[in-house]
């Protein structure tokens, strides 16, 4: 276990980003040895995993479903779905924060206590209740284990002077091997963990990536999440502001430290949509592979889209799994979303995301 060149460069780009946007210099150097402190906990108790369960050097991630997307696509509704319905089985946070079947073990009856301490608490429930014993986007586990990836660009590089889109960039710094591994490594332990065949990812950076985990994955199968630009990018905008108001005060910051902010995250966002339209357009993809789900059919539509999903996935529906799609498809046409969105508030206006997005829709939506 070792920390290279570029991890501190960005966990001095990090200490830089909250001591002179936030003034927390203190609290920063407390998280990052707590931060150390688990990293070798699950390094020495990952070895004891060997030992005691041998089956995690050779188990096979076969048919692994994936669940890809902007954040507020409906990524989560359908991947908490899928997961409490057997389809397979998915990452909780804490698995993702300790990694380790043996040490997973150790914590579980702790939950109920480090729940009180667990940043989801700065989560908004009202787009989707979190915990630590959610299912929640592998992107994460990306980000506890390296300091890196999309998770690091949407909460803290953001915020640089710089546009530091480059350093998650698959293109510009490419971290496949590295990621791709470390999601084996989790995806093993949780399939043993919670005696389980297939597991169920979502993981919204392989929008930008999809080619290289094909590779990676041959028989994987991916739900794409697709959504109007003009409702998931301010939703996506306020899921994340929403977090860091409530941990920091986004909105009582200054206009320029959060027009900053909101600039270079959009960027992002819209990057996210056209790298996966690029790669699309140009059959870069095995599209057999790949299902487009559109967020509109799944309000509108879910017992369609449900039966067609499962055959995507070769999964037989049962009476048990027809009645609860039955009562979600009610559920659904009556949803009414509490979100309201004023581009205003993010110096957006929809002749913008209409043109930065115009491949999206002529492909996707219209």
């Amino acid at each position: 276990m070792y920390i290279n060149v570029s991890t501190l460069k960005r966990i001095k780009k990090t200490y830089k980003i909250l001591k002179f946007n936030f003034g927390i210099k203190f609290l920063s150097i407390l998280v990052g040895f707590y931060i150390l402190l688990v990293r070798i906990l699950v390094f020495i108790f990952s070895i004891f995993d060997y030992i005691f369960y041998p089956k995690v050097r050779f188990l096979k991630i076969k048919k692994p479903i994936v669940i890809v997307g902007n954040p507020r696509s409906g990524t989560t509704f359908l991947h908490h779905f899928l997961t409490r319905n057997n389809f397979g089985t998915g990452s909780q946070l804490w698995q993702m924060l300790y990694p380790s079947i043996l040490l997973q073990k150790l914590i579980k009856p702790l939950l109920p206590f480090l729940e009180k301490y667990s940043p989801t608490r700065y989560h908004n429930t009202d787009a989707h209740k979190t915990s630590l014993t959610s299912v929640e986007t592998d992107d994460a586990s990306i980000f506890f284990r390296y300091l890196d990836g999309f998770f690091l660009y949407g909460f803290l590089l953001s915020w640089d002077e710089n546009d530091l889109f480059d350093w998650v960039d698959p293109q510009k710094r490419d971290t496949s091997n590295r990621d791709f591994k470390w999601l084996r490594h989790i995806w093993r332990r949780v399939l043993i963990f919670n005696n389980q065949d297939r597991i169920i990812g979502k993981l919204f950076s392989l929008s930008a990536n999809m080619p290289k985990f094909q590779k990676q994955f041959p028989d994987s199968k991916v739900l794409y999440m697709v959504r109007d630009p003009l409702s998931v990018i301010p939703s996506g905008l306020s899921l994340v502001t929403g977090v860091l108001d409530k941990m920091f005060g986004f909105w009582s910051l200054s206009e320029a430290k959060r027009k900053r902010f909101i600039d270079n995250l959009y960027k992002g966002l819209v990057e996210l949509l056209n790298r996966f339209h690029f790669d699309w357009k140009n059959n870069k993809i095995n599209k057999d592979k790949v299902m487009i789900v559109h967020f509109d059919r799944m309000m509108n539509d879910f017992e369609g889209l449900m039966i067609d999903i499962s055959k995507f996935l070769d999964i037989e529906i049962n009476e048990e799994l027809k009645q609860e799609i039955l009562d979600i498809s009610v559920s659904q046409k009556s949803f009414k979303s509490k979100h309201k969105y004023d581009l205003n508030k993010f110096g957006l206006s929809e002749n913008k995301i209409k043109k930065d997005c115009k491949k999206i829709y002529e492909t996707f939506i219209n």
